[in-house]
């Protein structure tokens, strides 16, 4: 049975070639240890035995140079690599013919300041919707904490939506700004910013632990704000 680091993505369409993890040889050729692989009937190939060795790699980051590229190419291929942590395969960039990713290149070139600016409008746009939800979520906060003072909902508020952080905020009941979600954000402010949490976790105090020693400083601090959210179950990092 083939390993983790080599078992094919499923579903996926169109060519697939893999960056394995481990040093793997070409079940054809023998040479190896091959950096990209094709699985054929679980058997590893190196990309001249798939037929793909006059593909050049292309890595991931530029969407347009990339999009542009498949659509110039007549044969291309999505490279993966297994994520153990994540437990499973990310994209790692494209194979596309050489000529294609020239005349890909050159397209860019061609409007590459109409795709500037329109990134700007873009970051534009998204930092005032982030500002809107940011002033929206500060006070949900100051709705369910009234003593909570002004400076400190806001704080907490950025903090918790910040874009791309995986926060509270982000999350789905923070978007809809559910109490739960805004009780989180709060009890994980004044764990980190009004308790000895952090010196806790730094002395290698168990993160269980140093929260139990300190539920009766979050408790006393969410009374004094006037919230009756209590510790919020395990809530935010």
């Amino acid at each position: 049975m083939a390993s983790a680091s080599l078992a094919t993505p499923a579903p996926r369409t169109g060519l697939l070639v893999i960056q394995p993890l481990r040093r793997k040889h070409c079940a054809g050729c023998r040479r190896g240890p091959q950096p990209m692989l094709v699985l054929e009937d679980t058997a590893p190939r190196c990309l001249d035995c798939a037929d793909l060795g006059h593909l050049v790699f292309l890595p991931r980051g530029d969407t347009a140079l990339t999009r542009r590229s498949r659509e110039e190419s007549g044969l291309w291929a999505v490279v993966v690599r297994f994520n153990r942590r994540k437990g499973r395969y990310e994209r790692q960039g494209v194979l596309v013919e050489e000529a294609a990713l020239a005349r890909a290149e050159e397209r860019c070139l061609a409007d590459a300041e109409a795709r500037r600016r329109r990134r700007v409008r873009d970051a534009r746009r998204r930092a005032a919707q982030d500002e809107q939800f940011a002033e929206t979520f500060a006070a949900e906060v100051l709705r369910l904490f009234p003593g909570c003072p002004g400076d400190r909902a806001r704080g907490i508020a950025v903090h918790a939506s910040l874009r791309g952080s995986g926060r509270v905020g982000r999350s789905a009941a923070g978007r809809a700004l559910s109490q739960g979600a805004v009780v989180s954000a709060v009890v994980a402010s004044v764990r980190h910013l009004d308790t000895p949490y952090d010196r806790l976790l730094m002395s290698g105090v168990p993160r269980h632990e140093a929260r139990r020693r300190i539920a009766s400083e979050v408790e006393r601090r969410l009374r004094e704000w006037g919230g009756e959210g209590g510790e919020g179950g395990e809530g935010p990092r």
